[in-house]
């Protein structure tokens, strides 16, 4: 006759382990534990509701209003891909599309790394350094309707400040804000006077995060500065680099203040960019449908640019300090 086997409760290694929810629902089989949760989604109640409200909702709406005529006198009617095929042979979304790329390769390049430049030159413990950081920053806060009024004054074609100074030097004057070639690098150098100093804090937050001891031991190393920076710096800021390219894709693919404010979309439509395409067609023109198409284009374009720089930068991005 066997003997009977002793019953042995399952191991530990062995046991499953409850999933997400089977752990929320043993936290919340406490009253007291349910207690803390109610409090903790009321606190939270409100942003989620602003997140609702003012960007899920919005982006939806815009994505159902751009396969319909929709506009402020006429409640819209389903029209399926027909603002989108209109895109394709709409000659002032291409002068837009190209406008909107040009920018960006002037802006982005020249935003990071001037504003890189600046935060390893304000990285420094001297003493009135304090003041050259808010100095920097000051165009950040700075109204977006008087920094271009400042702006079109420096490019007045008359008595502006920067043709002064060319014909000081025997350059011929230039009328910046009015010539189809010079007015959207004119845009772009006032965007990146704009945004660096927003940058600058975000690196030098980057920079203050790295251990000054992979710098003095490459000090006792002989590396120099150079050599430095390529080898700890740069590597280490690229979390940095990816959150400051991402942020400075989506600022400037969204600018419009200063180009409403300075040249209203000219002249000739050089400076008209996606998004004063859809000011233009949306508050002017009251074509709703169609401003929305053009606006889920410009998500698109985002939206693919941020997941291509994080594909070709998860690889090269350490997080380990």
């Amino acid at each position: 006759m066997s003997e009977r086997q002793p019953n042995h409760p399952p191991s530990v290694s062995s046991a499953k382990k409850p999933n997400y929810f089977q752990r929320q629902r043993l936290f919340l089989s406490s009253r007291m534990n349910r207690r803390k949760a109610i409090a903790g989604y009321t606190f939270i109640a409100p942003a989620y509701l602003l997140f609702i409200v003012f960007l899920f909702i919005p982006v939806f709406w815009a994505f159902y209003l751009s396969f319909t005529d929709y506009s402020i006198f006429n409640p819209g009617e389903f029209v399926g891909l027909d603002n989108y095929t209109r895109l394709v042979s709409d000659g002032a979304f291409h002068n837009a599309l190209w406008n909107t790329t040009y920018y960006a390769l002037m802006v982005i390049p020249l935003n990071i790394g001037i504003s890189l430049a600046l935060a390893l030159l304000v990285n420094r413990s001297i003493r009135g350094m304090n003041f050259f950081r808010a100095a920097f920053y000051v165009p950040v806060v700075t109204s977006i309707i008087a920094a271009s009024m400042i702006w079109m004054w420096l490019y007045d074609s008359n008595n502006g400040l920067i043709n002064y100074v060319l014909i000081q030097i025997g350059i011929n004057p230039q009328d910046w804000l009015n010539d189809p070639d010079l007015a959207l690098p004119a845009l772009a150098l006032m965007r990146v006077w704009k945004g660096v100093g927003w940058n600058m804090v975000i690196f030098l937050a980057g920079l203050q995060s790295i251990p000054k001891t992979l710098y003095e031991a490459a000090s006792i190393e002989g590396a120099s500065r150079w050599k430095s920076f390529w080898k700890i710096t740069f590597p280490l800021l690229a979390p940095t680099t990816f959150f400051v390219f991402v942020m400075a894709t989506i600022s400037t693919f969204q600018t419009f203040g200063e180009i409403y404010a300075m040249t209203s979309g000219g002249p000739v439509g050089s400076t008209t960019t996606l998004v004063y395409l859809v000011f233009v067609h949306g508050f002017e023109r009251y074509e709703m449908g169609y401003a929305s198409a053009i606006a889920v284009i410009l998500f698109a374009i985002i939206f693919i640019l941020t997941l291509v720089n994080m594909y070709f930068t998860q690889k090269k991005v350490n997080y380990d300090l």
